[in-house]
């Protein structure tokens, strides 16, 4: 072999090698790990199952990214996450907003205009903080790290529908915050929820029922409604399968408390 060749036979192995480092680290970033056993001070990744409630924020290394201007002006929010990771998040302008949609591999993209309502889609996004500046106290909207994938809040700028100003007071968060598959992993395998919160983020509900994971969502402008397609658990896998069916929900954006089957 010549000298010629047998370096650029090493230049391809290792350019294989970091290809496929890169890609597994990839893929292995965006999960939190859960062990029932293992020493919190051990290892940031390591955490308690979150059904046992014994998670808390402070067991998993993180950072807060911005503060979130909301159209409520004494509420604020503050993107937390993952310390070691590229947060890959984008945050639309508030002069804009659009629903989330939702391929079978689970990437994300922007779809439909939603009036009065700014998006931000998560990536290593553990939790979302919520402060409000008149009472001068902060919570967080999940009491445990979870996987936020995307977060609608009340648009900071105001805007309008059919020429008339709109105004939301709430906050709607598509999320993995359960290991519903016990891998002991929270990850994309897991089903995905759907909740929304009131102004305060004190009154949490789940919108969509538990034994769905939500896949993508659709905007009606004419009625002020979001669409919301799930795919029923049928098999209690704790995960989506491709055999399993897919429904349709629907909530009016005015009164997001209660979704409705139809399909």
């Amino acid at each position: 072999m010549t000298n010629k060749l047998f370096i650029s036979t090493i230049l391809l192995v290792t350019s294989c090698l970091m290809s496929c480092n890169k890609k597994g680290d990839k893929q292995s970033e965006e999960q939190i790990a859960i062990s029932s056993t293992a020493d919190q001070s051990s290892s940031n990744d390591s955490l308690l199952n979150s059904v046992s409630g014994n998670v808390t924020m402070k067991q998993i290394s993180t950072f807060p990214n911005k503060v979130i201007l909301t159209g409520l002006g004494d509420h604020r929010l503050v993107s937390i996450y993952k310390s070691k990771a590229t947060t890959g998040s984008t945050e639309n302008s508030s002069s804009s907003s659009c629903s989330y949609d939702s391929d079978e591999s689970g990437d994300e993209s922007n779809e439909h205009f939603m009036p009065g309502i700014d998006i931000l889609f998560g990536y290593n996004l553990l939790n979302i903080a919520h402060y409000d500046l008149k009472l001068e106290k902060g919570n967080y909207l999940f009491s445990h790290p979870v996987l936020v994938k995307t977060l609608y809040y009340p648009s900071f700028t105001q805007d309008s529908l059919d020429n008339q100003p709109i105004n939301r007071n709430y906050y709607l968060v598509s999320v993995y915050d359960e290991d519903t598959n016990k891998d002991s992993l929270i990850n994309k395998k897991d089903l995905r929820r759907f909740y929304h919160f009131d102004a305060s983020s004190n009154i949490k509900k789940l919108l969509i029922p538990i034994d769905y994971s939500v896949v993508r969502s659709q905007y009606d402008s004419k009625n002020d409604l979001m669409y919301i397609f799930a795919r029923q658990d049928e098999n209690k896998n704790g995960t989506q399968d491709k055999t399993e069916p897919v429904h349709i929900f629907w909530f009016s954006l005015k009164t997001p408390d209660t979704a409705k089957l139809l399909y």
